[in-house]
């Protein structure tokens, strides 16, 4: 069995759309674990304030008509941040997605989500790294049943716990913590969500555009205009946040 020596919370969110920058959450379902074991479900609909894509509810069967009367995003950040007090965060391609655009809707509202300290585990990179496949077909293999249910936020979250606690069975290579699976899967170097920026050597990145492979900081020495074309760019929150962060002590030394 998986040992955990803080709890572990399993997210899946179902949205508007793909867009870290402006799409919003429909939908969250955090399934949280305690160190005895114990589950903890939560679930919400959210008005997201704009139009879901047709493309977005054909997949999770959620209409803007469901959702008029559900409370917004801002009115149960503080909820949703205490659900999540002290825990790891897990989820199915979590690490590109759930997690970014949760990341993105605290900020949003204003509301520091310190995410420090915080083991961030994707289910999926495991999945990927072993076998290569789907959520459902991932359940079907670990775990031996069909997905009823698939890409409602509560299912894919219960449904994702399951086939972690099915890998770490099957691969002993995996260890029985967080720790040790991460030391198995490796752990990504970025220093924003959206992977405009990674860490090679403790050193910030640009992972694109005319500057990738460059540092930051002297990037943003040789030519500060960049700060600013980012930072008016249709660039996730987050990814203004550390830039903004890097930029603060690139100026801080040159001063």
């Amino acid at each position: 069995m998986l040992q955990l020596t803080k709890p572990l919370a399993i997210i899946d969110v179902e949205t508007t759309g793909i867009n870290l920058s402006t799409d919003r959450i429909v939908e969250i379902a955090i399934v949280r674990i305690s160190t005895d074991g114990s589950k903890t479900v939560k679930r919400k609909l959210l008005n997201p304030e704009i139009p879901i894509s047709k493309t977005s509810s054909d997949i999770h069967g959620i209409t803007n008509d469901m959702l008029k009367d559900a409370p917004t995003f801002r009115q149960l950040a503080n909820e949703i941040k205490q659900f999540l007090e002290h825990c790891d965060l897990a989820g199915y391609n979590s690490n590109r997605f759930d997690i970014p655009l949760l990341a993105e809707e605290f900020l949003r509202v204003g509301l520091d989500f310190d995410f420090k300290g915080r083991r961030l585990l994707d289910v999926q990179k495991i999945f990927h790294m072993m076998e290569q496949r789907t959520l459902s077909a991932a359940y079907k293999f670990y775990c031996n049943q069909n997905l009823d249910g698939a890409h409602g936020a509560e299912v894919d979250a219960i449904a994702t716990w399951e086939v972690l606690q099915a890998q770490v069975q099957k691969y002993p290579q995996l260890g029985i913590s967080i720790e040790t699976i991460i030391q198995c899967i490796g752990e990504d170097c970025i220093v924003d969500f959206a992977r405009r920026m990674i860490l090679e050597n403790g050193v910030e990145i640009f992972n694109f555009g005319k500057h990738k492979g460059r540092p930051v900081a002297d990037v943003l020495k040789a030519e500060p205009q960049y700060y600013d074309w980012m930072m008016k760019g249709d660039f996730p929150l987050h990814t203004k946040q550390k830039l903004t962060e890097v930029f603060n002590r690139t100026m801080l030394k040159k001063g």
